[in-house]
């Protein structure tokens, strides 16, 4: 009965004092973003329907795995990388290669391999792939730190575009590869967009699963510590550049499994999905949601999602400037997130 009376006493006090009020707001920030991208994704969804929510739940999904992968480098241990499109194409190449029978296209363009494989086959071998280019570059990167490793991923993205863009013998280039198969397990062929979306987002909880054990064990704690003192932790006898690589690696295999999994719902890869804006827009996701924090990183792509595809409805906005118009509003978002909440709308540390 005394804590209730204190309660009200300490709610009637900011109600009269407009400033104590605010600030009561203000720190729980993050449950008003919770509750306003939530119920902004159920609203939008019910208001568009069954068909289009599951459309937008698939790409929320693949994005979410994204975010999280990314995350790993950026928010928990200071990395700054903007290549990570780069393992997203290497995963959705070697699906689409892997899977596609491009037969009906070599009279157009010149032939390329066709193998066939099932997708269960052709993903485990295509977050493998995107493993070991992983450990290739990352040795490499291991050796910058701060501006310059942002450049060196940065080129890594450009070098990823053009080898997809220019390996016409392998890739097709330009045309693209089409005709991608959907996941099947024997006779059973997820071709269906909802048991996709559900599939998908399985994927995603055991990423989510695998990344909380990640950054909940001994080897996240050194991680976040390599994020606040590189040196010091050095100092206690930790190879820093193990375990950066070693997180580098996973997040990159988990870029792939996301790549996988967007060329088989597609059906269709070509590089224009794979430029360096996209990982631009990345890692908008990753500061606009939170750094070093798994939901954070869910919140940040549905936000992102529902701005992509929630300007397509607004009546004054013409469809030919819809895309400039998203890039617009993100980046206002993130101009404003920097001046008032730097850490993202759930984030723990500062960019």
């Amino acid at each position: 009965m005394q804590a209730e009376t204190e309660h009200n006493r300490s709610f009637t006090q900011m109600v009269r004092n407009p400033q104590a009020l605010a600030a009561a707001a203000r720190s729980n920030v993050e449950l008003w973003a919770n509750l306003l991208i939530i119920g902004w994704a159920l609203g939008f969804m019910l208001w568009q329907g069954v068909g289009f929510a599951i459309t937008v739940g698939t790409v929320f999904a693949i994005w979410a795995i994204l975010s999280v992968s990314l995350n790993l480098v950026v928010g928990f241990t200071g990395l700054l990388s903007v290549g990570h499109v780069g393992f997203f194409g290497i995963g959705a190449y070697t699906v689409a290669i892997l899977t596609s029978r491009a037969e009906y296209e070599q009279l157009r363009t010149e032939a390329i391999p066709t193998f066939g494989w099932p997708f269960f086959a052709a993903l485990p071998l295509g977050v493998l792939l995107a493993g070991v280019i992983a450990v290739a570059v990352g040795v490499v990167f291991n050796r910058f730190r701060d501006d310059i490793y942002v450049l060196v991923s940065f080129g890594f993205a450009i070098i990823s575009f053009n080898v997809f863009l220019n390996w016409r013998g392998l890739t097709r280039g330009a045309f693209g590869i089409h005709e991608i198969p959907r996941p099947a397990v024997g006779g059973w062929v997820l071709d269906n967009e909802l048991a996709f979306l559900v599939f998908t987002l399985a994927v995603l909880g055991i990423i989510m699963l695998l990344s909380w054990l990640i950054v909940t064990s001994s080897f996240g704690r050194v991680l976040t510590a390599i994020r606040e003192d590189e040196q010091a932790v050095a100092v206690f006898g930790y190879r820093t550049t193990h375990y950066k690589l070693a997180v580098w690696t996973m997040s990159a295999m988990m870029a792939g499994l996301a790549g996988g999994l967007f060329a088989s719902w597609t059906r269709f890869v070509d590089p224009n999905s794979f430029i360096l804006l996209e990982s631009m827009l990345l890692v908008a996701i990753v500061i606009l949601g939170g750094l070093a924090t798994i939901w954070g990183s869910l919140l940040g792509a549905m936000a992102f999602v529902l701005l992509e595809e929630g300007m397509r409805f607004l009546p004054f906005l013409p469809e030919i400037h819809v895309g400039q118009a998203r890039l617009v509003v993100l980046g206002i978002l993130l101009v404003l997130l920097m001046l008032f909440r730097p850490q993202g709308l759930v984030g723990r540390y500062r960019l």
